[in-house]
């Protein structure tokens, strides 16, 4: 059963015990009250199991260092699309300010929205000819018990949940300062050892 039928089927179970709290002695309505108190939590479990939501916003942390620390309590990314962002952060950016790596996050998921680029975190960072350390279409393996690899989806974490602004909003491509940008593209920010463009 979807989570729409589910709702639907305790929003008339709601309504029909307004009806026979109405018209029906106070054992029975006590009866159907408490079965309709039980099949809420059902939905609200199998909501909270088929898409978690971050309900955490920018104002939540002082600082972009509190919502990483906050995100770094598990060392495994939990999909492939977090695993893919995570890689691209620990490859590209691990020796950066936490900003830096944000906005190495942020321009991935730019792209993923951009409609220039795949629809798919991980097809964008593994699109050819756009990221240096992805090799014949794959993440080299990482060092899974590095700090910098746990920061790594701790940033993944904060970016893909949107809960921090990013420094390079709209940012669809970075580089190193000693590499000149395509043509027509737009410095935004510099952050670290990266310059970002839109």
């Amino acid at each position: 059963m979807t989570v729409f039928a589910r709702f639907a089927t305790a929003a008339t179970m709601s309504l029909a015990l307004a009806g026979l709290l109405g018209t029906s002695t106070p054992t029975l309505a006590q009866e159907v009250q408490t079965s309709v108190a039980v099949s809420a939590p059902a939905v609200e479990s199998t909501v909270e199991q088929t898409a978690p939501v971050e309900t955490a916003t920018t104002d939540s942390f002082d600082t972009l260092a509190d919502a990483v620390d906050a995100h770094d309590d598990n060392a495994t990314a939990s999909t492939s699309a977090m695993r893919c962002l995570a890689g691209a952060i620990y490859f590209e950016s691990k020796g950066e300010p936490l900003s830096g790596q944000l906005a190495v996050a942020q321009v991935i998921l730019n792209r993923v929205k951009s409609g220039r680029f795949p629809t798919d975190v991980c097809a964008v960072v593994k699109q050819r000819g756009q990221f240096g350390f992805v090799r014949g279409g794959e993440i080299p393996a990482v060092n899974e018990g590095a700090r910098s690899w746990r920061t790594a989806i701790a940033v993944a974490r904060v970016a893909m949940a949107d809960m921090w602004k990013a420094a390079a909003p709209k940012a669809l491509y970075f580089n190193t300062p000693g590499r000149l940008p395509g043509s027509g593209l737009t410095k935004i920010a510099a952050i670290g050892n990266h310059i970002f463009y839109r």
